[in-house]
């Protein structure tokens, strides 16, 4: 009998040491997750019961919530609509997106580096107040930014090379976040369900999370995959002929103007960037393989997730691929798939010398009484070529806005670096058009992307060079102008 009752409580005791770590894990480890996971609407109607923090640029606030005369206390107040894909939205209905989402833990005062504010809100019974988040942005830039790119469809990212901050992050068409944070469910749910259902998309971050064909732009990590090889200078040559027929099928690759690379018999692979020609450039990216490509692309970050603390979609080098599908690959088509915030990565680590930073949003998180809870550091992502090769990347890139087909990218009396890109979309489809770059080479303030989608509107008339350059230029003014 004893024995039988010994079983049982140790059954019992087992029973309840499970429930105990289950639960401690839900409660503490989990906790901060559980509270930004934009399905968790329970979370968002908690926030309605206290003061949710403000997220802020140089002070200013461009989220905050004021007093509202109604059961839910506070209304969440957006400034403009320039900041949609920064802010996302925060909807007692329809959960949060974006900083909204990703600082949610700060914002409602959740946050483990809150733990006293919150002993503290528990002895008084008043809540606790969230956290503000102030940003990296630059307004100024920011705003050159959004003004650049009018009313196209598209995204802007600047970086500061040397920490990684974020000076601008737009993507257009944008949307009014105070359509969604009504208090008025039927309100909110039918503006929720217009913008979702818009052709415009406006709900999709077009600079962390959409992927798009890179084009020419690809052209920049391969070049870095060359030289990094050892086997190749930006004066190494490769054949030149008008069209090169991609092995073992009856496709052609052509350059745009379908003529030869420079008109010589042979060209160099600073002259196939800064001409930006796919015939030199589909040999060579055959040459080197796909794996030393895929390698490159891997040490820029290709295939990893980050957050900033927004999360930037994975970009897409393709496996498994022969020949022909490699040659188109080297030229940023066939299935390559970029983020506009991997692209201007790319820039930005070969103006800051081959030392990749990882890209921040987050000045400080202040606390209600202004404490600081957060203040990140730069933090080095990697290092995905030397400085040797970053130098000799970034001098082709000069070549290409100052002697070659990136020209509307040059700024009177400031050497720019760049690589404009048009890609391709299937028969028929607007091409995707972009540029890459950073100012001044010789000491870079900023590196920028641009993606101009949807042909710009001039479906496939349209080139990098001619709509996306000149919106990098603009943005790039903005920030030496300071």
């Amino acid at each position: 009998m004893n024995r039988e009752l010994r079983r049982v409580s140790i059954v019992i005791f087992m029973m309840f040491l499970t429930l105990f770590v289950a639960t401690t894990s839900i409660q503490v480890l989990s906790a901060e997750t559980l509270s930004q996971d934009q399905r968790n609407v329970r979370s968002v109607y908690d926030s309605y019961k206290k003061q949710r923090g403000s997220i802020l640029i140089d002070g200013q606030p461009i989220a905050y919530s004021k007093q509202a005369d109604d059961v839910y206390h506070y209304l969440r107040t957006y400034t403009d609509p320039m900041y949609s894909g920064l802010t996302g939205f925060f909807s007692n209905y329809q959960g949060a997106t974006g900083l909204e989402s990703a600082m949610n833990s700060y914002l409602t005062g959740q946050n483990s580096a809150q733990f006293f504010e919150q002993i503290s809100a528990l002895f008084s019974g008043n809540p606790v107040t969230g956290a503000s988040v102030e940003l990296t942005i630059d307004p100024v830039v920011q705003k050159a930014a959004w003004d650049a790119l009018g009313d196209k469809t598209g995204a802007v990212v600047a970086i500061e090379p040397k920490t990684g901050n974020i000076l601008a992050l737009v993507s257009k068409p944008g949307f009014d976040a105070n359509l969604l944070s009504v208090h008025n469910g039927v309100d909110s749910t039918k503006n929720y369900n217009d913008l979702l259902n818009s052709k415009l998309d406006p709900l999709k971050n077009r600079a962390t999370t959409e992927l798009y064909a890179p084009g020419s732009v690809f052209k920049i990590l391969v070049a870095t995959a060359a030289i990094e090889s050892g086997k190749y200078t930006p004066e190494s040559t490769l054949p030149n002929p008008v069209k090169f027929k991609l092995p073992g099928t009856n496709v052609y690759v052509q350059n745009s103007g379908e003529g030869k690379c420079g008109g010589k018999a042979t060209v160099s692979i600073a002259d196939a960037l800064r001409f930006s020609c796919n015939v030199p450039m589909a040999q060579l990216g055959i040459l080197l393989g796909q794996d030393v490509i895929r390698a490159q692309a891997e040490k820029f970050g290709f295939g990893k997730s980050i957050k900033v603390p927004l999360t930037i979609t994975p970009s897409v080098y393709p496996t498994g691929m022969d020949d022909a599908q490699t040659g188109l690959s080297a030229f940023g088509q066939f299935d390559d798939r970029v983020t506009v915030m991997q692209v201007a990565m790319m820039s930005a680590a070969v103006a800051n010398g081959g030392l990749m930073m990882k890209p921040n949003l987050v000045e400080t998180v202040l606390s209600s009484n202004l404490a600081a809870l957060s203040t990140p550091s730069p933090q080095q992502l990697g290092s995905p070529m030397s400085a040797t090769t970053a130098a000799k990347v970034r001098d082709m890139m000069i070549g290409a806005v100052a002697r070659g087909v990136s020209s509307n990218a040059q700024i009177k009396g400031v050497s720019v670096a760049g690589k404009t890109g048009t890609a391709q979309n299937g028969q028929g489809e607007p091409y995707t058009l972009w540029f890459t770059g950073f100012a001044p080479a010789d000491n870079p303030q900023v590196a920028v992307a641009v993606v101009v989608a949807n042909g710009g509107g001039m479906g496939q008339g349209g080139r990098g060079n001619s709509l996306a350059a000149p919106i990098a230029k603009k943005v790039m003014e903005a920030v030496l102008r300071k």
